[in-house]
């Protein structure tokens, strides 16, 4: 990998963890510079703006997201255990601190304040998600394996939101076992076998 692209990849993972302790706002160009060891000019090389910077992250971590789905459904073929999976990984991301919150559920508190492009990539990533935890649970209807009360999108909204809302409140808490806690007794309940 050359200089230039792991310059770029520090400047969004700091861009990224920034944003996760403090929002859009949150964060200058001079803190990235500070914690990344560069100057404010290295990061305007690389993205001349802060909306081209939060761009490409939001970008990227979509991009990481699909990818990871993927994956996870090559390897995992029964829908509610690539529920119970995807409900895992946040598990485990927020009980090591090592994404304690997805970037795209804080930066959708902040759509009214985001500049379009940056909002824009937001809602492209919810869309994203949505339409595959609606896969996943017409899936597990066919497979069996999945009760449903409502249509599929419905359900892979309230999913949705009900894994964000358990981040804020595993955060709110200071307590990642609230995470679980929530989640658990979701998965349950779009079970077959419940």
């Amino acid at each position: 990998m050359s200089k230039l692209s792991t310059t770029a990849d520090d400047i969004l993972a700091c861009a990224r963890k920034l944003i996760i302790a403090g929002g859009y706002n949150g964060f200058s160009y001079a803190d990235i510079a500070e914690v990344v060891g560069i100057r404010k000019a290295s990061i305007h090389h690389h993205f001349p703006s802060k909306v081209d910077l939060v761009k490409a992250l939001v970008i990227g971590y979509r991009q990481a997201t699909e990818e990871g789905l993927r994956n996870l459904e090559q390897g995992i073929p029964d829908a509610v255990e690539q529920l119970r999976a995807y409900v895992q990984y946040w598990k485990t991301c927020i009980g090591d601190a090592s994404a304690p919150f997805c970037v795209c559920a804080l930066l959708a508190s902040e759509l009214p304040i985001l500049p379009d492009e940056v909002a824009l990539e937001v809602r492209s990533y919810f869309r994203y998600l949505s339409g595959w935890l609606a896969s996943v649970l017409e899936r597990g209807v066919q497979q069996k394996l999945v009760s449903l009360r409502n249509e599929p999108q419905v359900e892979a909204e309230a999913f949705m939101a009900t894994v964000h809302g358990a981040m804020l409140s595993a955060r709110a808490y200071g307590d990642a076992g609230i995470f679980g806690l929530i989640m658990d007794p979701q998965l349950e309940r779009l079970s077959a076998k419940s």
